[in-house]
């Protein structure tokens, strides 16, 4: 069976509006994506992080560089400043685009942290 592209999501939240709580949150939400779902930084298309509007002090982005998706197209961008209980303080969400053998509906999206709330059906 060939590659297909698919999209996949993910959300977690920052334990603080810091460097390292940012990059450490993003780093355990792509680790757990890609190991739920088994596939490499070379599998991945692009990738579209957005972030709360109280995460100022790093890029999630950084994170997934970190993480050696050196060749991968990456994008940052605020999420809208939806108030809670709808909104979700300190919150890092992904939008990745990769390539995988699986069908659409044998993807694992991840939330982790407080971001499990966003999607208790996941």
């Amino acid at each position: 069976m060939s590659k297909v592209l698919r999209g996949l999501r993910g959300a977690t939240t920052a334990a603080a509006n810091t460097s390292e709580a940012i990059l450490e949150a993003t780093q355990e939400l792509l680790a757990a994506l890609q190991e739920a779902n088994g596939f490499s930084p070379a599998d991945v298309e692009s990738a579209i992080f957005t972030s709360s509007p109280d995460l100022t002090a790093d890029y999630p982005a950084r994170a997934a560089r970190r993480l050696g998706w050196t060749d991968v197209p990456l994008l940052g961008a605020t999420e809208v400043a939806v108030p809670p209980p709808l909104g979700l303080p300190r919150c890092i969400r992904v939008l990745l685009h990769f390539y995988t053998t699986k069908p659409q509906h044998a993807l694992r999206h991840i939330y982790l942290r407080d971001a499990a709330r966003l999607r208790p059906d996941r």
